[in-house]
This record gives C-alpha cells, structure tokens and sequence, in this order.
C-alpha cells in the first residue's frame, strides 16, 4: 500500500463536531492531506433512524472514494454505532476505514481498569449499546454509566456553546442520577469536546474528561505507521465539503484552523 501514502485521509460527520477530530489529526500528522465532509443538510444525526444515517454514510464515502482518500475516517459516534461494519464492508479493499468508537475502548482497556466510567452521546450512541457491548467483551472490571444528551448537539451547531442556557442543560444531564459514582466521562460525540471545560468545570477538575477525538488522532498516527501509510511528500492540502452551506460551520471551522475556510458545497441528494 505505499503507493497510498501521499492519499489523503477522508473525515465525515453530520456536521461541526467532526473539525474537533479533524483539527487533532492535523496536530498529529501535520504531513496529511484531509478531505472534510459535513452533512449539514441532515445534522443532527443523533436522532435519525439506523438506516438514513447508513444511506447518509455510504453516499458521503462515495464522494471521499472519488477524492481517492487513502483512509476514511468516520469521526462521528453515531455513525460509527450504526454504520461502521457496513461502511467497512461497502468500501471493501478500496480504502482503510476507521472509527471513533474502537480507539476509546482500547485507551479504556490500558488505562481505567476496574473504573466505573460515564458516557454522554446521543440518543443513537447510546441506544445502539455499542460501547457497553464492546467494554464487556473486554472482559475486564470495567463499569459503564450511559446516558443520552440530546438536547447538546443541535445548541453547538446552532452556536450556542458558550451560552447559559447550555450550562444549565449541562448542569442537568450531569447531575442526572445515571451519572452517579463515575471516575471519568466519555465525550461519546465528537461535537463535545467544543464544550469540555464546561463539563469539566461541572466536575471542578476532579474527573477526567475522556477527548475522544485526541484518542483517536493518536491512534490514526499509530495505524497509519503500521500499515506504512503516511505521506513522505511534501505537498498537502486541506478541503472542507458540506452538502449545505451553513455560518456556524464555517466560523468553527475558522476558530480550529486559524484562517479563512473555503467550504465546497457537496449535495448528497438534489
């Protein structure tokens, strides 16, 4: 697969959270080229049936498909719980396919043995039970605590991070009894970590904050290494496509990326 190596990595998500997985990969591998695309037209996800999340899926790694990336990287828990295996199947030998799910469970493994850890996602993530079910055939003394936030990502994509009205929706679901007694909480969406210091703040720093899409760039890092898939060139770039245009995607993608963003819009169906 060397021929690969100078390919670059495709990211998707419904929307906005994904840049947070996006912006830790070009921190981790500032030698890649990422193609990015934001379902817009659809976001959120997390309310959306299994099957419209796996159309919406396949359509997106189509078009990644087309921009030859040499790895697709769902960067979206409700995807990744609804529609990995089918993606991975769909795509076959045509590119590497990786989730945001598998790396968490593993940095789990090595490092909360024996916790009780909590998990914030969506009604989707949570329902699915994919990270209970993958914790359990670790077969170790890990506790799971899960609990849907719904409300969360429609505020962060509509621009209403910082505002008091997500605080008190934050100070809500975290007092949720659900939550009781966890030693660390899993930002099981990649739109949270846009909200981390306020839910560590809720915590007063005494838990920690586990920021999946940290775990996940330093994961790609390692599997790209293993598989000799990093670019040796010099010459990389970055595109951002949404199937809508949309301000508070572009003024986020601004804030990760330190510079004016050229959003090209991709419909996924006219």
């Amino acid at each position: 697969m060397q021929n690969l190596s100078a390919h670059p990595i495709g990211i998707f998500d419904s929307g906005i959270g994904g840049l947070t997985v996006a912006h830790a990969v070009t921190q981790q591998l500032p030698q890649e080229s990422i193609i990015y695309f934001g379902d817009t037209a659809h976001a959120p996800w997390g309310d959306k049936s299994t099957a419209a999340i796996q159309a919406y899926s396949i359509k997106i790694c189509d078009m990644l498909l087309q921009q030859h990336c040499k790895v697709i990287l769902m960067a979206c828990n409700t995807a990744s719980a609804a529609a990995y295996e089918l993606v991975k199947e769909y795509i076959g030998q045509k590119a590497m396919v990786f989730n945001v799910i598998d790396p968490v469970i593993n940095y789990l493994r090595e490092h909360y043995h024996g916790k009780c850890i909590g998990l914030i996602g969506t009604h989707q993530t949570i329902q699915s039970n994919t990270y209970r079910k993958k914790i359990d055939a670790l077969n170790t003394d890990l506790t799971l605590k899960a609990l849907a936030t719904p409300l969360l990502v429609p505020l962060i994509e509509e621009g209403f991070s910082e505002h008091k009205i997500m605080a008190d929706i934050l100070k809500n679901y975290l007092a949720n009894p659900e939550l009781e007694g966890i030693e660390a909480l899993i930002l099981g969406c990649t739109h949270y970590p846009l909200i981390k210091k306020s839910i560590e703040a809720f915590y007063q720093q005494k838990i920690p904050v586990i920021d999946s899409s940290k775990v996940v760039a330093k994961a790609l890092k390692g599997f790209l290494e293993y598989h000799d898939l990093c670019n040796k060139t010099v010459d990389t770039n970055k595109r951002f496509f949404v199937s809508d245009y949309t301000e508070p995607f572009a003024a986020c993608a601004k804030v990760f990326f330190q510079d004016e963003v050229l959003l090209e819009r991709y419909p996924l169906w006219e």
